[in-house]
């Protein structure tokens, strides 16, 4: 049986994809057979006439997954906005169907997954053909989710609205990691202590700049078996 978990963040450029990178391969190094999978990636990259999905690309390098990155991703879209912008500037709607087909075949192919999620929990994936948000998907694929946060001025009010919202929309937060995260700043330590305080949710991982490695107790834990 697979088990997975679904990365979000309490905005864009948090470092969603840099946590699902070491996540993956920590996994990996302890001998789980782990992979990737993100339903849509704004902002592709085109090299040599080939569309790169940077992100999707860079976690399967970090764990060592020698694949396409392209069959780890459902919708590939050039332009740097929201993936339901993106797409209606490409002409080409996402569909809840389609990723939640996708989704089966990466099941298929490890017994753990991180799904990466775009941009904060709020995030429109479709406002046209079928409206089609972030918990509409997360739901539908049957994840809990880890919430990846900075660990700076501002993150107690991103954090507790990311986490408040999750939990409306009826869905389980496993923990949050805060990243970029330095021990010997009293306001940062402060703000891990008082974003557990106020969502009840525990920091699983503080994350330092350019750690390579996770340290979370129980890893394999955060993982739900769907």
């Amino acid at each position: 049986m697979t088990k997975g978990v679904f990365i979000t963040a309490t905005g864009t450029d948090v470092g969603k994809t840099y946590i699902s990178g070491l996540l993956v391969k920590k996994m990996r190094e302890l001998g789980y057979n782990c992979g990737y999978y993100k339903p849509a990636l704004s902002g592709a990259v085109e090299c040599a006439g080939e569309i790169i999905p940077g992100d999707c690309d860079y976690v399967l390098k970090q764990a060592g997954i020698s694949a396409p990155a392209s069959d780890y991703v459902s919708y590939i879209f050039k332009p740097a906005v929201s993936p339901h912008l993106a797409a209606q500037i490409e002409n080409n709607p996402i569909r809840l169907n389609k990723i939640k087909g996708d989704f089966e075949k990466i099941k298929k192919k490890f017994d753990y997954v991180v799904v990466e999620g775009a941009g904060g929990i709020v995030c429109p994936f479709n406002l046209k053909e079928e409206k089609l948000m972030l918990p509409d998907i997360i739901k539908a694929l049957g994840l809990d989710i880890l919430v990846v946060a900075s660990a700076s001025l501002g993150t107690i009010n991103s954090t507790v609205l990311t986490v408040e919202y999750a939990k409306q929309q009826g869905i389980n937060v496993k923990g949050i990691i805060l990243n970029n995260y330095n021990k010997d700043d009293m306001m940062q330590v402060d703000n891990k202590n008082q974003v557990e305080n106020l969502t009840g949710i525990n920091v699983v991982e503080t994350v330092a700049d350019n750690q390579d490695d996770l340290k979370i107790n129980n890893i394999e834990s955060v993982f739900k078996e769907l």
